[in-house]
């Protein structure tokens, strides 16, 4: 061969590489990733990190053999169906989604598309789907125990303050299913004989409103909704209960370590591992219609006992015996 032919085939070849990497990388599956908060939240570090466990867990690394596409409503709930519609005007093969108002955006928003879901409580009462063990159609997910704890929080609430006269309920009016978790929570409270207040707050200025409105009631303490916005405002919340002096107890565990009285709620990152590992195996080619709803149902209960002895309370001895973790 020629040097000039060669120079011509190497600088064909070299033109040709660039086009080739880029059909690997169209070739590549994308997943849609959609949470109503911020990447900045604890959901977009930890949670985000136990997904992609998950999705490890069948093979799939993101950058090596499957692409993520994260779509954040950073707590504007009414943005939540735009960015569903986004992602599957991308034609993403999969869409995963947190929490209730984001799994029912994207089921809104296609009928075809797999979406694999977290969320608490009954996924079948917030129509989801039609049954957990053949969930049918494109959605499946995990389920955590969310929805149904809020009674067991209300026990160990007044059983650290025993002498509240009220506890308070803090929600988001945005959540789509903020009625159904309100009465839960007053069926709860009803059956303790314990009145409960509920405030709202769907932005960060609503928060403090709500809690100085609270406290103007008399409240003894407080429980929050299983929320994602709310779940991203962990300082802020953390912040006010410290300032107002006010016993709170919290879904999350990370609140606990953060310096919140008490946290009793199902693992978040052991969850996000099985929707990640659900992820990787629809593409893999398994039918939504054919994964059950599994259950995330390992349970921790968190008691900071810094914060206890700084709102002058005494942790009675039943209940630290029954502690799964203690924050000294």
């Amino acid at each position: 061969m020629k040097r000039r032919e060669f120079i011509t085939l190497l600088g064909g070849a070299a033109a040709a590489w660039p086009l080739a990497a880029h059909a690997q990388r169209a070739a590549m599956p994308v997943i849609g990733f959609i949470d109503p908060t911020s990447p900045d939240s604890q959901r977009g570090g930890p949670f985000l990190a136990a997904f992609r466990d998950g999705l490890s867990e069948t093979g799939f690394v993101e950058g090596r053999n499957v692409a993520i596409e994260l779509r954040w409503a950073l707590g504007r709930y009414d943005q939540l169906p735009a960015l569903a519609a986004d992602l599957v005007s991308r034609k993403v093969q999969v869409i995963v989604a947190t929490g209730i108002t984001a799994a029912r955006a994207a089921k809104a928003a296609t009928k075809t598309i797999p979406i694999v879901f977290n969320t608490g409580g009954d996924p079948v009462k917030f129509g989801l789907v039609p049954s957990l063990s053949r969930p049918g159609g494109n959605v499946t997910g995990v389920a955590s125990l969310g929805k149904v704890l809020v009674a067991k929080q209300l026990e160990l609430l007044r059983e650290l303050v025993p002498k509240a006269d009220a506890f308070t309920f803090l929600t988001n009016p945005n959540n789509a299913v903020v009625a159904l978790d309100t009465a839960d929570a007053q069926e709860a409270a009803s059956a303790l004989n314990q009145k409960l207040i509920v405030v709202k707050a769907g932005s960060e200025g609503e928060i403090d409103s709500a809690l100085a409105s609270a406290v103007e009631q008399r409240a003894g303490g407080l429980l929050v909704q299983v929320d994602p916005f709310l779940q991203g405002q962990r300082d802020q919340l953390l912040a006010l209960t410290a300032r107002h002096r006010l016993p709170a107890i919290y879904y999350w565990h990370d609140f606990a370590t953060a310096g919140g009285l008490m946290s009793y709620g199902t693992s978040l990152r052991d969850a996000l591992r099985l929707v990640g590992n659900y992820a990787g195996r629809i593409l893999k080619g398994e039918n939504p219609a054919d994964l059950p709803v599994q259950q995330s149902v390992k349970v921790e209960l968190v008691i900071n006992l810094k914060t206890a002895k700084a709102l002058g309370l005494d942790v009675p001895m039943p209940l630290l015996m029954r502690i799964d973790e203690v924050i000294e």
